[in-house]
């Protein structure tokens, strides 16, 4: 997308001279309630409220309305958004989001929300730079771009909307490369992508080819693989702290296309499977934030490309896979691929010795069934673990939700011929299923957790705050969080 500048200002809004000034509203028993807006309100001879609520606005959470100032003040329109009755971080980010979605094209906006500790300053300037991401990279008509100028009304030291703008830049490389065609993102791509990343955010990388997997042991990638004309590959990357006393290690799920294999999907089930390389991307998306926001904490990360595909190479329902590290697996269906190529970099993980390893994935879709678009599935050998990166999550803003992972679902995964079949003969708790399938590949005595971002990875329903139709950006903040808790000794 289009670069985008943003500061912190404490202007007089009645002087700014911008294409539009966004203001909070909390309805009344009477209309709407402005957060603040004084001086505006007194610009516009007291009638702020009564202009709103003659142009219909309540102040429900995430309402925009727009009031044409006809020349009262130097800036053109007055955007009110809805906050609800009261709104937290999470609150001020989507109302921001909001409103910048509805701003497309203008030059200047200025976002005059009522944030008054650093917390909301980062949530309003997260928000408003969410809320301006376009994706037009394959567009040949005009259509509105993100807003140039953003200026978020507040007074104190600018370092939350750096940090807003360091965590918004990393989502932007996630969601880009969610949106990014198949065709142009093969595994080898990804890779690529990542080689750049790594070279600008100074951090180590390993990358290896599809001989260099098979060379290695890599049965699961390198069998998933075997389908495509476009090759697997496995990405290594390391941020390094000199005063760091723990290790995090990431594993991501990287199918940058996703037909089933063999097990062909349904054409309405293939369409948005592009976005199959979503956990990989996140992976890829917090090392860039982490080694800008530089955690006293050791991160590795590891990404699983591959590309799922029908072909006279492809792997078989029946054939058997040796993982990395020597665990035979039976495949039951080539569709149930993401946790074939995850072992691998799981066990893999053990080498590096982590305090915490952490998987993300799109994996399953019995996650949206259990927990809908919009809430991560978070799965672990640990509770205390699972809890806190469940806060973690919720903390930033990512919807996310406690799973059990139940030992009778093991036994749906024996095999006849293998240590372990890649599905269970039962169709239910699909999610829990392929978490207790991962969890089996866990180094010993490595505190693990499990994220399933099938629905939260890609919204395939209209716009909502600062959340844009098809890639997200899911996980994130997560991983980032969860990185800086470590930093701090709180996990």
């Amino acid at each position: 997308m289009d670069v985008t500048t943003i500061s912190l200002d404490s202007v007089v809004l009645t002087a700014l001279d911008a294409d539009a000034i966004v203001v909070g509203v909390h309805p009344a028993e009477d209309g709407v309630r402005p957060a603040g807006a004084d001086d505006l309100d007194t610009a516009l001879s007291g009638r702020l409220a009564d202009s709103l609520a003659a142009l219909g606005a309540t102040g429900k959470a995430g309402e925009v309305v727009k009031l044409p100032t006809l020349g009262a003040l130097p800036a053109a329109l007055i955007v009110a958004v809805g906050l609800g009755d009261s709104a937290d971080a999470e609150g001020l980010r989507r109302a921001a989001g909001s409103a910048l979605r509805a701003l497309a094209g203008k030059s200047k906006v200025a976002v005059a929300l009522p944030a008054t500790s650093a917390d909301e300053v980062e949530a309003v300037a997260l928000g408003a730079l969410l809320g301006n991401y376009g994706f037009a990279n394959y567009r040949t008509s005009e259509k509105p771009g993100p807003v140039e100028e953003i200026v978020v009304v507040g007074s104190g030291d600018d370092a939350p909307v750096r940090r807003a703008e360091t965590l918004a830049s990393a989502i932007f490389l996630v969601r880009d490369l969610v949106n990014t065609p198949p065709s142009d993102l093969s595994p080898e791509d990804f890779a690529g992508v990542a080689t750049k990343v790594a070279a600008e955010g100074g951090l180590g990388i390993e990358v290896l080819d599809e001989k260099a997997l098979v060379d290695g042991g890599y049965g699961g990638i390198v069998g998933v693989g075997q389908g495509s004309a476009n090759p697997p590959r496995l990405v290594r990357l390391a941020y390094t702290h000199p005063e760091a006393s723990k290790t995090l290690a990431l594993v991501g799920k990287g199918i940058t296309f996703d037909s089933g294999g063999l097990s062909l999907k349904p054409a309405e089930g293939m369409d948005w499977m592009k976005s199959d390389m979503g956990g990989a991307a996140a992976v890829l998306g917090a090392l860039a934030a982490i080694a800008e926001l530089k955690p006293a904490v050791n991160v590795v990360g590891y990404l699983a490309l591959a590309e799922n595909m029908p072909s006279g190479t492809a792997q078989r329902p029946s054939d058997v896979l040796t993982v990395y590290g020597g665990k035979t697996v039976e495949v039951l269906n080539t569709d149930a691929e993401g946790r074939l190529v995850m072992a691998d970099p799981i066990v893999r993980s053990g080498e590096d010795e982590p305090d915490l390893l952490i998987d993300i994935a799109t994996l399953t879709g019995a996650q949206l069934v259990a927990l809908g678009t919009r809430t991560t599935g978070v799965m672990a050998n640990d509770d205390d673990v699972r809890e806190k990166v469940v806060a973690a999550a919720v903390r930033t803003g990512e919807p996310s939700w406690g799973m059990p992972l139940p030992e009778e679902l093991r036994k749906g995964l024996d095999s006849a011929v293998a240590d372990i079949a890649n599905i269970s003969g039962e169709r239910w708790g699909g999610m829990l299923v392929a978490g207790v399938f991962l969890k089996e590949f866990v180094p010993d005595g490595v505190r693990w957790a499990h994220l399933d971002i099938a629905g939260p990875s890609y919204n395939k329903g209209e716009p909502h705050g600062y959340t844009p139709k098809a890639g997200t950006g899911a996980a994130v903040r997560t991983l980032v969080a969860v990185a800086e808790d470590m930093a701090a000794g709180e996990l």
